[in-house]
């Protein structure tokens, strides 16, 4: 005798099968997923008043819906960092983000991504300590520094140190940085990323501020070791300039591996096999910053005027050495 079973219950068996499907299949690729003991997201707090494996430094503040590393103020620090080492070899960590202040032309000065040996030490580098050895983002956002630039600000950049270097922020770090790029993500009216791909020794920085839903490539850079057991952290500073530097959310994504391409684990210092080349810069407390921006009909009336001015000199300088020999004859007569 056929067993009539009702439409609900088959309906119910089908849904329960292709989920349990799913399940299982997302258990074959371990690897491939986000680990929430690297990840920041909302809720931040957990059962206590702190953060789960997250600590804080400085002048940060959690809220509903961000935790804001400084705010618009002057000489401000502050940091967040995970306190949970990361052993993956291959990963990409996304971090949403906000940058905002009331000022229109002048602010600062920006944040960092670290994924570093060690964590919780401030310093004068966005708010970490000099010299550090492992990885550094900066995002840049002080538009003021010595002489002329060849890229605008905001300005995304990489580093890598063994602890042998250190930061030069007269120079934008340009003498130490991978690589960079400009990015105008400051004061957006929607959201704003950054991705950081660790992957097969390459290093390579995405952001996605133009609110199209999709990754736009800043730099890559190949020959990049960074060893395992390493923190992640994030960290802001403001100086006599400064702006709110809001993060929103971090998503840390270990990176599936072929079996057949997995490489040893590098557990030396870090290392880069090259940086970008030097890039000149003029330091304006030499006076040649003024001139440096001084061409054509401008720069030969500056000349003119000088040469002007030596002359009138030497005609002073004449007048009065006469006018010594004329009274020094009266005195013999």
């Amino acid at each position: 005798m056929a067993v009539h079973v009702p439409k609900f219950v088959l309906f119910s068996f089908i849904i329960t099968t292709f989920l349990h499907s799913i399940a299982t299949e997302g258990d074959w690729n371990t690897k491939d997923f986000q680990r929430r003991e690297h990840s920041l997201t909302k809720p931040y707090q957990g059962s206590g008043m702190g953060i789960p494996h997250w600590d804080m430094l400085g002048s940060t503040m959690v809220t509903n819906n961000y935790i804001r590393l400084t705010p618009d103020r002057q000489s401000k620090m502050g940091a967040i960092w995970n306190n949970v080492p990361c052993f993956v070899r291959n990963w990409e960590v996304h971090v949403q983000f906000e940058v905002h202040g009331s000022g229109k032309s002048l602010f600062g000065d920006g944040f960092a991504v670290w994924y570093t040996k060690d964590r919780m030490l401030p310093g004068n580098v966005f708010g970490n300590a000099d010299p550090f050895v492992g990885l550094a983002v900066f995002l840049d956002t002080y538009s003021n520094h010595n002489g002329p630039h060849n890229h605008n600000h905001p300005y995304i950049s990489a580093m890598v140190n063994n602890g042998s270097l250190t930061y030069d922020h007269d120079t934008d770090g340009t003498h130490t940085q991978l690589a960079g790029c400009e990015s105008q993500f400051r004061n957006k009216k929607y959201d704003t990323f950054l991705a950081i791909r660790y992957e097969g020794n390459t290093l390579t920085v995405s952001v996605d501020i133009d609110n199209k839903n999709g990754w736009k490539e800043c730099f890559s850079v190949s020959g990049i070791k960074l060893p395992v057991g390493y923190f992640f952290g994030l960290s802001a500073a403001t100086g006599d300039l400064a702006d709110n530097h809001d993060i929103i959310s971090v998503k840390f994504y270990e990176l599936a591996t072929d079996s057949k391409e997995q490489e040893a684990v590098y557990d030396g210092l870090p290392e880069a096999q090259s940086m970008e080349p030097p890039r000149d810069r003029v330091d304006d407390n030499k006076g040649s910053y003024l001139l440096g921006n001084l061409t054509g009909w401008k720069l030969l009336v500056i000349i003119i005027l000088l040469i002007i001015g030596v002359g009138v000199c030497v005609m002073v300088g004449i007048i009065i050495f006469q006018k010594q020999q004329e009274n020094s004859r009266k005195r013999f007569y």
